[in-house]
């Protein structure tokens, strides 16, 4: 089993910046890749940036959802097993519940998903 605990979501001004936390703890081991989703309200979750190679001595592959590219940016700390988000240009489109997610390497098996953190964008 692994457990995620996002943290850093907040209320920021249009133009700020955040920086949002997902500490992994449990079996991390068994993790491949983690990634950062979102889901507004009345809109389905989307994958915001994803980190591969969790845990591994490797450089790993980042992936970025096109409305983020160029203003965030997702990065590990390994000896923490957290990887953030840090979020620059916060836009109105931005606000929504951020879930960090974490797929196991194992074929077929169930990701894991955080609780949530409130992003908020005032204009």
């Amino acid at each position: 089993q692994v457990q995620l605990v996002e943290s850093g979501g907040g209320l920021v001004q249009a133009g700020g910046s955040l920086r949002l936390s997902c500490a992994a703890s449990g079996s991390t081991i068994s993790i491949k890749t983690i990634g950062w989703y979102r889901q507004a309200p009345g809109k389905q979750r989307e994958l915001v940036a994803e980190i591969g190679s969790f845990g591994r001595a490797v450089r790993p592959s980042r992936v970025y959802a096109d409305s983020v590219q160029g203003r965030f940016t997702i990065s590990r700390e390994d000896a923490k097993n957290t990887v953030f988000l840090q979020m620059h240009s916060l836009k109105p489109e931005d606000p929504a519940v951020y879930y960090c997610n974490a797929l196991p390497w194992r074929l077929g098996a169930s990701a894991y998903w955080g609780q949530g953190t409130q992003v908020t964008v005032s204009s």
